[in-house]
């Protein structure tokens, strides 16, 4: 069984979102949340979210099967490019540079396992 998440319009360039990402790509949904929680970064919040997300989706996607956590790994994850904000700043000589304010679309995908007594 798998269910997604997706998060959009995160205001973190997704150049940044990536090195968070891939500290957890593959990884068991407690083991990441785990990492993310001690990260400094501040795209390991909206990541964590997301994250938690896919897992509520998953359960309620399967009302009568008993999910257990321990079970769940993280399949897929990736941050694809948002929209950019673009915005003036003001630069000698009278004249102005470009900002572009990138923004990230997340997208989580979480999948149970087989236990290791079952397989």
């Amino acid at each position: 069984m798998e269910a997604r998440a997706i998060n959009k319009y995160i205001r973190s360039s997704p150049r940044k979102m990536r090195v968070v990402v891939n500290a957890v790509r593959g990884k068991r949904v407690a083991e990441a949340l785990a990492i993310l929680r001690h990260l400094p970064h501040r795209a390991a919040r909206p990541i964590e979210k997301t994250i938690r997300s896919a897992v509520y989706n998953l359960i309620e996607k399967n009302p009568e099967e008993r999910i257990d956590e321990a079970n769940l790994v993280i399949r897929d994850i990736r941050v694809d490019e948002g929209p950019r904000l673009k915005r003036w700043r003001a630069a000698p000589r009278g004249r102005a540079v470009p900002i572009r304010r990138r923004m990230s679309h997340l997208t989580v995908v979480v999948a149970t396992t087989e236990p290791e007594g079952e397989a």
